[in-house]
């Protein structure tokens, strides 16, 4: 079989943005944010989400504070009623007296490529109270529903001291299971209405569900979506039984209750996990999304000019597209 080359020079790495925080000062910023100060956490969190020239001192310096918060989940279609839930769960662990951290993954403005900021608006249980702390982050256009500077987020808000951490994706249906990799425990979210979305999930989300949540559960629709969901977990009988499925109306905080009472006891399960695997698990999708940022770079890099010499090869049928895959990796 012909080989064909290809072998145009790597791509230079990215600039490294300066850091606002001095590297020399990362001891000093980290006790700061441990003791509760907001300034401090929302410093930390912007070097860390940019990957500033400062963030390698801060993620070395908060290594000691990691592995102590529960990190929770939350995914499913766009129009479930997802942030509206986050916020009624943040009443209750507030009036359980638990500090809560908030990832809200909002999707990218087309035009800046920042976060256009729409589910922090609805999570109005964090206005004005100290034991919240809510950021937004763009989701960059990566398809599962995460960006890798999520993780550091969560490692700052997990040094930070917060009891939990809230993680809400951006709902882009069944390629949203980047949230799978991260967060300890995952809680997909359907609607009355949302059919064409449960048959998706079927083949999906499902599979990386802990909880399923009927929200809106008040409409119209809600029983037959829940036996959908009944439905679906018996083909699979490994999960029937082992993932709770609830019904919430987010609104009037019918089932939060409920629901939080299924992440505490998931979460003690959690607990008896070693916090450095948990992490490793994180460790490993950053790896992953990484390598896959450097081939998608090279491939952009070089142009689709590039590229022809192994297109032809695989039209010619003397290489399959996994070999020229793989050509492009290894060069």
């Amino acid at each position: 079989m012909t080989k064909t080359t290809m072998t145009p020079a790597a791509p230079p790495p990215p600039p490294t943005p300066p850091g606002r925080i001095d590297p020399a000062d990362a001891a000093d910023m980290i006790a700061r944010m441990r003791t509760g100060e907001r300034r401090a956490i929302a410093s930390v969190i912007t070097e860390l989400e940019r990957l500033s020239t400062a963030a390698p001192a801060l993620l070395q310096t908060l290594q000691p504070f990691l592995g102590h918060a529960l990190v929770v989940g939350f995914t499913g279609p766009p129009g479930a009623g997802k942030s509206t839930l986050v916020n009624a769960v943040i009443e209750t662990l507030r009036q359980q007296g638990r500090t809560v951290g908030v990832i809200a993954v909002d999707p990218s403005s087309p035009i800046s490529g920042g976060a256009i900021l729409g589910d922090r608006i609805r999570m109005t249980s964090a206005l004005d109270d100290d034991g919240v702390f809510v950021r937004s982050l763009a989701s960059r256009g990566y398809l599962g529903g995460l960006s890798p500077a999520a993780v550091r987020i969560i490692d700052a808000l997990d040094g930070a001291g917060f009891d939990i951490i809230l993680l809400e994706t951006v709902g882009t249906g069944q390629s949203e299971i980047d949230v799978a990799e991260v967060a300890d425990i995952r809680i997909v979210i359907s609607a009355p209405g949302f059919g064409d979305d449960i048959q998706a999930m079927k083949s999906g989300l499902l599979e990386i569900a802990d909880i399923l949540v009927v929200n809106k559960g008040d409409r119209p629709g809600a029983e037959q979506t829940m036996q959908q969901l009944m439905g679906a977990l018996s083909i699979r009988a490994s999960l029937t039984g082992k993932v709770p499925l609830l019904k919430t109306s987010a609104l009037n905080g019918d089932g939060v209750e409920a629901l939080v009472a299924a992440i505490d006891d998931i979460g003690r399960r959690v607990a008896l996990d070693d916090p450095k695997s948990r992490r490793r698990r994180r460790a490993r999708y950053l790896i992953a999304r990484a390598a896959a940022d450097l081939v998608a770079q090279r491939i952009r890099q070089g142009g689709s000019a590039s590229l022809d010499p192994l297109a032809d090869a695989v039209l010619s049928g003397t290489m399959t597209p996994d070999s020229a895959a793989r050509q492009i990796v290894e060069r």
